[in-house]
């Protein structure tokens, strides 16, 4: 059958009929596709209409698409406001299209049938402010939960997973400690290497040591350990959770009375807390002998020298500045690990969405956290 006899229009003062016929089937989307469309737009020039009926007493065959675009075309003219009806539908497609009324029940049809880019990008806005106040609160209820948690374990002791906060702290720790180690010796050689090639235009070789001394135990040390376990453990707590919770077994916890929080997600967050200052401080360690030994192999600073001036410029405060940040970066990471975990739903589409963006917002938030820090520190002069 032509395309053009699968869908007819009759205007009849404030009434317009739509009569369809043939097969509204995927065979002939090419066909329906531009008369849906057409119908869709052409609506805006059909300002008297009041009410609307579509006659399906002539469709022979209606297939899943079919239904689709029939309540595409309802819907579009509900929205503008006008009283619309399906008739003479075959009884036997009824409850195909009764299912695809509910599948398209949450979608959103723009009534004016165009995107406005304006109103388009305030509902991002809006959207995305509502997005991040939900995080927001999200965080803020796990911290609490973590917090009762930990309160009903120190007056019960012997309720403290120790076995489960060992193994965790196993993976987040120690399984860590050679890539951190690579890692951050390898940053300590760039910064380092960068440092002297700069500084010696000016003489200015030997405050190189200071450069290194200062930003490593400041800044890049915590910073980069705490965005390496974001990615890799982050990740994996997330991923964990997310697949416990598609299998239902965290509501299997409940049902048996345990608490998911002080089960899973505290030995996790103390795992956290105990590792990142470790691996801070290993990877501390490492920047700085990176730095003192392409100092010393590309700059010419004898390593007696670099560690002299070291002696010289880091203050006990210095490292402690680094070290104090670790434990919140932890808690940070592991918070918004587990709350993304929480969040997954039944698929695995879902899955790979909360682990990704688990690790979006642990490093964006560890990022902010170091600045916050810095702020905090020049504002009482440490």
């Amino acid at each position: 059958m032509r395309g053009e006899l699968l869908l007819r229009s009759t205007e009849s003062g404030e009434h317009l009929r739509l009569a369809g016929a043939g097969a509204w089937t995927a065979e002939n989307a090419g066909a329906l596709e531009p008369l849906i469309g057409a119908e869709t737009r052409g609506r805006r020039r059909r300002r008297a209409i009041k009410t609307v009926s579509i006659d399906m007493a002539r469709v022979e065959k209606l297939d899943t698409f079919g239904a689709w675009l029939l309540e595409r075309l309802s819907r579009s003219w509900k929205a503008r406001g006008c009283a619309t009806q399906i008739v003479g539908l075959n009884e036997r497609y009824s409850g195909l299209l009764d299912e695809v009324r509910q599948t398209n029940r949450a979608t959103p049809v723009d009534p004016h049938g165009h995107g406005n880019s304006v109103i388009d990008t305030l509902r991002l806005i809006g959207v995305s402010v509502a997005e991040v106040w939900h995080d927001i609160v999200g965080v803020a209820d796990m911290l609490g939960a973590v917090a009762v948690a930990l309160a009903r374990v120190i007056t019960r002791p012997h309720t403290f997973r120790l076995t489960s906060t060992v193994h965790h702290l196993t993976r987040v720790g120690w399984n860590a400690v050679p890539i951190v180690l690579l890692i951050t010796f390898l940053i300590g050689c760039i910064i380092s290497q960068q440092g002297i090639f700069h500084f010696s235009k000016f003489g200015a070789d030997i405050f190189v040591v200071d450069m290194i001394g200062i930003l490593v135990l400041r800044e890049i040390g915590v910073l980069i350990v705490s965005i390496m376990v974001a990615g890799r453990s982050g990740s994996a707590y997330t991923a964990e959770l997310g697949a416990m919770k598609m299998r239902e077994e965290i509501d299997a916890l409940r049902t048996m009375g345990f608490d998911p929080v002080e089960v899973l997600i505290l030995p996790r967050i103390i795992a956290l807390l105990i590792a990142v200052p470790i691996l801070t401080f290993l990877g501390s360690m490492a920047a700085l002998y990176g730095g003192g030994l392409v100092a010393w192999l590309y700059g010419g600073i004898d390593p007696d020298i670099f560690l002299s001036r070291l002696k010289e410029t880091i203050t006990l405060d210095t490292f402690q500045v680094g070290m104090i940040k670790a434990p919140f970066m932890a808690l940070v990471i592991g918070l918004v690990a587990c709350v993304e975990g929480l969040q997954v739903k039944g698929s695995s589409e879902s899955l790979g969405r909360q682990t990704t963006s688990s690790v979006v917002k642990s490093i964006f938030l560890v990022i902010v956290l170091d600045g916050a820090f810095a702020m905090f520190f020049a504002a009482i002069e440490k």
